[in-house]
This record gives C-alpha cells, sequence and structure tokens, in this order.
C-alpha cells in the first residue's frame, strides 16, 4: 500500500515538476526573445527618413595688424559649399517597455526627427592672402568648420525636418515588423501621434 501511495505522489510531484520547469523554461525563452527584439531595434540606430540637397557661398575674411598697426594685412576666400542633409530617427531614444506575459512591446514614446548627418563638398574661389597674413592649415580646419554650420543652421527653415516628422508611420512599421519576426506585437496605444497615423499602424 505504501509503495502505491509513493509511486502516485512520485507522479503527481513528477507532474508538477515537469510543467513548473516548462512554465520556467518557456518564461526564459520569453523573456530573451524580449532582449533580443529590442536590441534589434536599436541595431537599427539611425534610420534616414528624408534628405535634402543645399548649394551656398560662403565669404571668408580675416584681417590682421602687424607692426604696431602700422600695417594692415587680409586674406580672404570665397567657398561654394555644397551639402547633403540625412534627416530621420535615432532609434536608441525610443523608449521600449516589453511585456513578457502578453509578449508585446510597447512604445513609450517616439524621438522627434533630427539631423543625422550633414556630408559637405567645399570649392574654393578667389583664394588671397598677403604674404605676412598667409593660409594656414588651422584656417582652412576652421573655414571647412564655418561653412558647414551655415548649411545646419538653413536645415530649421528649410522644412526636412516637418517633412520627416509625416513619415514617422514608415519608422514605426520598420520597429513593428521586427517585432512581429518572432509573433510578438507592437503596443503603440500610449503613444500620442496623429490620429491619422494611430489608426493605420494599430
Amino acid at each position: 500500500m505504501n509503495v502505491i501511495i509513493g509511486i502516485i505522489l512520485g507522479g503527481i510531484a513528477s507532474f508538477f515538476g515537469i510543467k513548473y520547469y516548462r512554465t520556467k523554461k518557456n518564461k526564459s525563452v520569453t523573456e530573451q526573445q524580449s532582449v533580443i527584439l529590442m536590441q534589434r531595434i536599436k541595431n537599427v540606430c539611425k534610420l534616414v527618413s528624408v534628405e535634402g540637397d543645399f548649394s551656398e557661398i560662403y565669404e571668408y575674411k580675416n584681417v590682421e595688424k602687424l607692426f604696431l598697426n602700422l600695417i594692415e594685412t587680409k586674406k580672404k576666400a570665397i567657398v561654394k559649399v555644397k551639402a547633403k542633409a540625412l534627416i530621420g530617427y535615432d532609434l536608441k531614444k525610443v523608449h521600449l517597455v516589453p511585456n513578457i506575459e502578453k509578449k508585446t512591446i510597447q512604445i513609450k514614446n517616439f524621438p522627434k526627427a533630427e539631423v543625422l548627418s550633414v556630408e559637405t563638398d567645399i570649392e574654393y574661389y578667389d583664394k588671397s592672402a598677403h604674404v605676412f597674413n598667409r593660409f594656414k592649415e588651422e584656417d582652412l580646419t576652421a573655414i571647412n568648420k564655418e561653412a558647414k554650420q551655415v548649411i545646419v543652421d538653413k536645415i530649421p527653415q528649410s522644412g526636412l525636418l516637418e517633412s520627416a516628422n509625416r513619415e514617422v508611420l514608415e519608422a514605426i512599421n520598420i520597429i513593428k515588423n521586427i517585432v512581429e519576426t518572432v509573433g510578438w506585437k507592437l503596443d503603440v496605444k500610449e503613444l500620442e501621434l496623429p490620429s491619422k497615423n494611430q489608426k493605420l499602424i494599430q
């Protein structure tokens, strides 16, 4: 009799032990999936939404006085700046919260579009300098930096940032596709978006 009871109790213990093991294993796999998903999203890193081409003329001047201000030396350069500005989203700034039980990744907030990079091509015109005030390597570095800044300062008025912000749906759908590759769902209920985009995402 004791043997039979022992076998029954052993069977029950084994059943619940296996069930607990499977539950624990499934939870571990699910947690690992959530970590992998968020890492994949962050690996996309910077997502370009729009790009814009710029062309500007920048004039550089430098005046130095030598010998007790008796001699005035000048150097100048007219620079043509061609640039390509890339506008989009830094996905490392996306706030993601996993729900292990429901297998969802919730987006709490989504970053606004920003300037991701500005690639410049600079050509010098009418470059002239005084014999005592020649162009040095640091001058050329400064000119390149200032010329690039001229382009950066024009981006906010160009409308590129507004255009990129209107393409937010495309960026979120990329995240949605990544999440769905392993059978999870993207939750955007708390994400503030224009009502039209909100309906399209859900």
